[in-house]
């Protein structure tokens, strides 16, 4: 928000009570003055226990906000429109009402619209008008548009687009003191009863983009719980990150804060790459030292559609997608052997709130007709900013409408671009934008969408956000989110079809809600999709085309009066090994069990591994033994300095539920891994060893 002087503030003050007396005062404005409108009857109202009119609220001043929730603009204003609302509440006679207004046919829909309400926290009223009865009586041209209303229902003022937050603040000052004092405001309050009262309490909320490392873990973006959640495929939750509460805050995963992450991709097997959205920001998170950064963005909205400052000081819009491509560097000077170059990383990012891709450089580079990239810049790279489905050879003459979703396949960005219902690709070599399918011919045209299958402009998609390439059958599949689908792309003919998947009975799958994104497995076989208004995440076969629930197993933590109670022992079992002459070591565990002993069926049988003092990283760190009682750890040296090869011990704590012929027991115990550099290591740079733990009822010890 922009500085203003005490002068500034009141030269406007006094433009603002001008502006009010003559509005008041001038009788070329009586057919104005006289117009007096009114909501529609028989409609959909959220966040109030009964509906409203505005006869009922004269007596206050009132916003008319006329929005749509797919809209990035009108998202950009409910901030300001949350200040605005604390500032001045209903007691000092201001209302603010969303009057949604729908582009999509999806957005008609009364559940789709209590979803967003509660998505995007808005706790003030909305009315659903989706015949847009009042849009078209007042003449409103676009979204996002606020209408302030006098006390008597007359209009007062018309604001199109975003950007007023502070003049509106001021008028609203003004008119509030200009009314106060003709006593025209009403002293009464409003039936209010946030939906966000009816969100169930669930372990995701909103969940979003999804993410596959190399290593086979995935990361989705839990938005509305303002996280990301790092798992196997197993389902067992290895990470979380991020307290849970909204913010803009560095630091250990377990503090830091994000503000609905849409967004995620790894940048290797150790890091995370994170859109932020809210929070108008790239974080990283390092998933050995579990330490979040900011990468670019201050945490304030910016408008700038070039870049090219260093990333803290990058403001940047509403990203939504990130995703990583390599390439080597066009920058020949360092390199005699010009086939032997290395690659460098490139962060794209689908920049929703200015409708172009942006991209984060890690390292110095030069890349397209050798433009030098200084190094942790953050730049646009393709797109005008124009709100348009404008495809072009040159990649700055290009224009998209919202891009929402990105997808790495070989040399191109596939782009799903939400606002022109259409898929789109932009080639990495040289940043031509072409049309895959859906949208329009003509680029200006954003409402050509349905549900479509066929090839390129003839096929037609509704509002898609997420977007992913199967490296195993050369296909890209997407989200068709307002159509509450998922679909398939052959990029060899640029041709959508519609998914069948079944449930495990047979029948029909008919229950997305608005997915937002999906991702495949290592062997490209398992196809993860968020299905965001559900709040679940489901996986599809996609041979068999069968389609069940992928449920999270978050670890459960441990009450201090269990940690320090009579069932943990204490008891500790050593095993040396040569920790510190290894670069890789990989172990395997066996818990061999007297004749006396079982594992009880259906309990956990958990193990954890505590190595912080260690150069030797893990990147499991917690699991389930298998039902014979193993389980398998592969350490990796994250610093081969000489000076770090020095004596250090691991520490895998082991919980088992056993049961004899009389009793079930519980049996706690720590592997000590002692270090032992006087012992032989067969091949230092990968260390394979067994270790086998037998367990008696009053001995544990190793075999």
């Amino acid at each position: 928000m922009r500085y203003q002087s005490t002068k500034d503030v009141t030269s406007q003050s006094q433009i603002f009570q001008d502006f009010l007396r003559r509005w008041e005062g001038d009788s070329a404005l009586d057919a104005l003055r006289k117009q007096k409108y009114e909501f529609g009857k028989d409609l959909d109202w959220f966040n109030v226990s009964h509906h409203l009119t505005l006869e009922g609220l004269r007596g206050k001043i009132v916003i008319l906000d006329f929005f749509t929730y797919c809209c990035i603009n009108c998202m950009h204003i409910l901030p300001e429109l949350n200040h605005l609302e604390k500032l001045y509440p209903i007691e000092r006679g201001l209302v603010v009402v969303g009057v949604h207004s729908p582009k999509f046919e999806n957005e008609k829909d009364a559940a789709n619209i209590l979803a967003a309400a509660q998505r995007y926290n808005i706790e003030h009223p909305i009315v659903n008008d989706p015949s847009m009865s009042l849009w078209r009586s007042i003449g409103v041209r676009c979204w996002p548009t606020l209408i302030v209303l006098a006390p008597s229902g007359a209009p007062l003022l018309m604001l199109m687009g975003e950007g007023h937050g502070l003049f509106l603040e001021r008028f609203t000052e003004q008119a509030l003191r200009f009314f106060s004092q003709k006593q025209e405001l009403k002293d009464f309050s409003l039936p209010l009863k946030p939906s966000m009262d009816l969100l169930p309490a669930s372990k995701l909320k909103f969940p979003a983009k999804i993410a596959r490392s190399d290593d086979g873990r995935f990361a989705v973006a839990d938005a509305g719980n303002h996280r990301v959640i790092v798992f196997n495929f197993q389902g067992e939750v290895l990470m979380k990150i991020g307290c849970g509460s909204s913010g803009l805050v560095d630091g250990h995963i377990s503090t830091a804060r994000f503000n609905s992450p849409q967004g995620v991709a790894f940048l290797n097997d150790n890091t995370l790459i994170v859109a932020d959205t809210e929070n108008h920001a790239i974080r990283q998170v390092n998933l050995i030292t579990q330490i979040v950064e900011t990468l670019a963005g201050t945490g304030h909205q910016g408008h700038d559609r070039s870049g090219g400052k260093e990333g803290p000081l990058q403001q940047i819009s509403s990203p939504w997608d990130v995703a990583v491509y390599r390439t080597r560097d066009m920058d020949m000077s360092f390199h005699v052997d010009e086939q032997n170059v290395p690659e460098k990383t490139i962060i794209l990012i689908s920049m929703a709130g200015t409708h172009q891709i942006w991209g984060y450089f890690p390292e110095a580079m030069i890349w397209w007709k050798f433009r030098k990239f200084e190094p942790r810049t953050c730049v646009s790279l393709i797109g005008n900013g124009m709100e348009e489905n404008r495809n072009n050879s040159y990649p700055q003459n290009a224009a998209f409408a919202q891009p929402s979703g990105l997808a790495m396949a070989q040399d191109y960005l596939f782009i799903a671009d939400s606002e022109s219902s259409s898929i789109r690709k932009a080639s990495m070599v040289d940043g031509k934008v072409l049309a895959v399918v859906g949208g329009d011919r003509n680029p200006q045209n954003l409402f050509a969408f349905g549900d479509e299958d066929g090839k390129q402009f003839s096929a037609k998609l509704q509002h898609p956000l997420g977007v992913c390439y199967n490296h195993i059958n050369g296909k890209v599949y997407v989200a068709d989110t307002y159509n509450h689908k998922i679909k398939v792309i052959n990029i060899e003919n640029n041709t959508v079809e519609t998914c069948k998947y079944l449930q495990a009975d047979g029948v029909t799958l008919q229950n997305f809600n608005e997915p937002a994104g999906l991702c495949f497995d290592n062997t490209g076989r398992y196809l993860l999709i968020s299905d965001t208004n559900n709040h679940q995440l489901l996986c599809v076969d996609v041979e068999s085309n069968t389609t069940k629930r992928f449920s999270l197993t978050f670890p459960q933590s441990v009450a201090e009066d269990e940690r320090d109670g009579p069932l943990r022992s204490g008891l500790e079992v050593i095993k040396r090994l040569p920790l510190s002459k290894s670069k890789q070591l990989k172990l395997s565990v066996s818990v061999v069990l007297d004749d006396k002993l079982k594992f009880t069926k259906e309990a956990p049988q958990k193990w954890s591994l505590n190595s912080a003092n260690s150069t030797l990283k893990s990147l499991n760190t917690r699991g389930s033994l298998t039902t014979d009682g193993k389980f398998n750890l592969q350490l990796k040296r994250i610093d081969v300095s000489a000076d770090k090869l020095s004596k250090e011990d691991l520490k895998i704590d082991m919980s088992l539920s056993l049961c004899d012929d009389k009793s079930c027991l519980m049996k706690r115990f720590s592997l000590l891994l002692s270090d032992d550099d006087d012992a032989n290591s067969s091949n230092a740079s990968n260390d394979e060893y067994e270790v086998k733990v037998h367990i008696t009822p009053n001995n544990i010890e190793l075999k």
